[in-house]
């Protein structure tokens, strides 16, 4: 079950806010740094993340979040520097408030366009987890501090909904400053750090570091 539409359309557009004040002062040593994301630079992760944004709200959805319109994301932008993207990224964002304006909670509990299987709510949801997660990955790339708060609350909420595809579980997931969000139904509680649990479900940490009832990788073939 997805976030309330009055929830994750703000939050995204906070999310996208962020990263533009992340990625734009990135000088060029910066932006050629490599990433734990499997040879992408931190210019590459913005890339797809400016790029995954612009499909959305120009309608460019068949196949959104595939490795042929991902790559295609980062290709079209390659060579352009973080300002330019920044720039880019501000334009896109007064698009999406505008899209996201348009939206009510009948439509929120629709099928997601352009193949997502998901609610259209969940595929909105979506889109904060992968910006605030690829925002972690540049800052980890730069040494910087992870942040937590509301984009780490909705991907644990992410998450757990690609969990529960995958049929992992049941358990419920019960995390400080997080409310419980179950996988399936009932099942073993885990606790401890978010961050980690979503870096592990992702593929971005070993489950080692969470012991035998680690998450899947939501990612993994």
């Amino acid at each position: 079950m997805t976030l309330p539409r009055t929830e994750v359309v703000p939050g995204l557009l906070a999310e996208l806010e962020s990263f533009g004040e992340l990625i734009g002062p990135l000088d060029a040593t910066a932006w050629a740094s490599a990433t734990r994301c499997e040879g992408w630079s931190v210019g590459d992760v913005a890339a797809h993340v400016i790029g995954s944004m612009a499909d959305v709200v120009s309608g460019r959805l068949e196949g959104l979040g595939s490795p042929e319109a991902t790559a295609r994301e980062v290709g079209e932008r390659r060579g352009r520097s973080a300002a330019e993207l920044a720039q880019e990224l501000a334009a896109v964002t007064k698009l999406a408030a505008d899209l996201g304006a348009a939206f009510d909670d009948a439509s929120w509990e629709t099928a997601a366009p352009g193949g997502y299987d998901g609610t259209l709510g969940q595929g909105v949801e979506a889109l904060w987890y992968d910006t605030y997660l690829h925002a972690d990955d540049v800052r980890a790339a730069l040494g910087m501090p992870s942040v937590r708060g509301s984009g780490l609350r909705a991907s644990v909420h992410h998450v757990a909904y690609e969990l529960g595809k995958l049929g992992w579980g049941p358990a419920t997931l019960s995390f400080d400053g997080i409310e419980e969000v179950a996988v399936g139904a009932g099942g073993a509680k885990h606790t401890g750090d978010a961050l980690e649990f979503v870096l592990v479900a992702t593929g971005r940490a070993h489950p080692d570091a969470l012991g035998p009832d680690a998450p899947l990788d939501i990612y993994a073939p």
